[in-house]
């Protein structure tokens, strides 16, 4: 989804010129056209969710025909997988394609192909040891229903992130639209912004604790 400048104010809840100044500064993604910004809605909430810049409340909007899925559902269906093998970026990312529930006719390598082509392009690191890989553009699959899956990595590895931090915590995030991938982005960002559940996520509690972070961080959620 394209925005324009306003669009990705509101997004923000902040004034056009703090956006503009912020691609000036904060290297907030954006695509200058004919003198006009455009801004991608995926890029900007990978931005924030690594920045940990505050999201509006319509954020989590879904549009008119689409089911809405809370990220507890999600990643109930995705998974919690513990003890993640990998020595570094591809192996642990090929360790987490093998472990997720993805649909028969998915050419497993395809898919890590696609994240390591993302991953060449900048981390998708965001602090703290927790990193959400994916594809250049939101992983679009002939899924039903849309599904995070949740690894632990048996070792640290080295992402790049900003913070300098290896990453032992990853979500990757499968969807059946475009739109439905970025609501649960936001989804996503937003419960990351709970106490509770990052501190479950740090201390790598049982699946069941996880579940119920998620399940009471949305609840939270403005506008849910």
């Amino acid at each position: 989804m394209q925005l324009d400048l306003k669009g990705a104010a509101d997004l923000f809840s902040v004034s056009q010129k703090t956006v503009s100044f912020w691609i000036k500064t904060r290297n907030l993604p954006a695509y200058e056209v004919n003198g006009k910004y455009w801004f991608n809605r995926a890029e900007l909430l990978e931005w924030a969710t690594e920045r940990k810049v505050a999201l509006s409340g319509q954020i989590v909007g879904i549009a008119n025909g689409e089911v809405e899925v809370k990220l507890e559902e999600a990643l109930r269906l995705g998974g919690i997988f513990y003890h993640v093998g990998g020595t570094d970026k591809a192996s642990v990312l090929n360790a987490v394609v093998d472990v997720m529930n993805l649909p028969p006719e998915v050419d497993r390598v395809t898919f890590h192909q696609l994240l390591l082509a993302r991953e060449s392009l900048g981390s998708t690191a965001i602090g703290d040891g927790i990193a959400i890989p994916h594809a250049r553009h939101p992983i679009v699959l002939p899924t039903i229903n849309p599904t995070v899956t949740l690894c632990f990595l048996e070792n640290p590895i080295d992402f790049g992130a900003e913070d300098g931090r290896p990453v032992d915590i990853l979500f990757t995030l499968v969807s059946p639209t475009v739109r439905t991938h970025q609501h649960l982005l936001a989804e996503l960002a937003l419960g990351l912004k709970n106490t509770q559940f990052r501190s479950a996520l740090m201390s790598r509690a049982s699946s069941e604790l996880i579940m119920a972070q998620a399940r009471r961080a949305g609840e939270k959620v403005p506008g849910s």
